[in-house]
C-alpha cells in the first residue's frame, strides 16, 4: 500500500496539526469553558497541577499547532501526558485504577503521549514555522 507513501511528509504536517487541534480542546474546556466539563467550573488558572498543566497545554499545544519549536514542544507535551497517565489514570482510574489503560481511563492520556513523542522525534513536516524558517530540514516528496 504505497500510494499514500509520496505523501508521507505531508501528512506528517496533517497529524502534527491535528493532534494539535484536538489536544488543545482540553485547555479550552479548562479556561474558556468551552466545551463545558463541569469538572473545570471552579478552576483557577494557577491551581496545582490541572491549572498549570492547561496553561503547559495552552503554550506548547500553540507552538506545535503552527509548528514553532515544535520538537521541544512535542517532548514536553509527551513527558506532561506521561505524568497525567501516572499521576492520575493508573492511581484513580475509572471505572477501575491499574496500569491497563483501558482499565483506568488513560488511554487518550497513552495515545497523545506516545504520538507527541513521534513528533519529537520526526520533526514537524513541511507545513510549519520552523520549515519555512530554516531550522527544520524540509523533506522533498519522492
Amino acid at each position: 500500500m504505497d500510494f499514500l507513501a509520496p505523501y508521507r511528509h505531508q501528512l506528517l504536517s496533517v497529524l502534527r496539526i491535528a493532534f494539535a487541534l484536538f489536544f488543545l480542546q482540553h485547555p479550552a474546556a479548562k479556561f474558556l469553558h468551552w466545551p463545558h466539563i463541569a469538572y473545570f467550573d471552579h478552576l483557577s488558572p494557577l491551581s496545582w497541577p490541572i491549572g498549570i498543566a492547561g496553561i503547559i497545554e495552552t503554550i506548547f499545544g500553540l507552538l506545535l499547532l503552527v509548528g514553532l519549536l515544535s520538537r521541544l514542544s512535542a517532548f514536553i507535551l509527551s513527558g506532561e501526558m506521561a505524568v497525567a497517565y501516572f499521576m492520575f489514570h493508573v492511581p484513580m482510574g475509572m471505572p477501575q485504577p491499574g496500569i491497563l489503560p483501558i482499565l483506568n481511563g488513560g488511554e487518550a492520556a497513552v495515545l497523545y503521549c506516545f504520538g507527541f513523542l513521534y513528533l519529537a522525534a520526526a520533526g514537524p513536516g513541511p507545513w510549519a514555522l520552523d520549515t519555512s524558517m530554516g531550522t527544520e530540514e524540509a523533506k522533498a516528496t519522492t
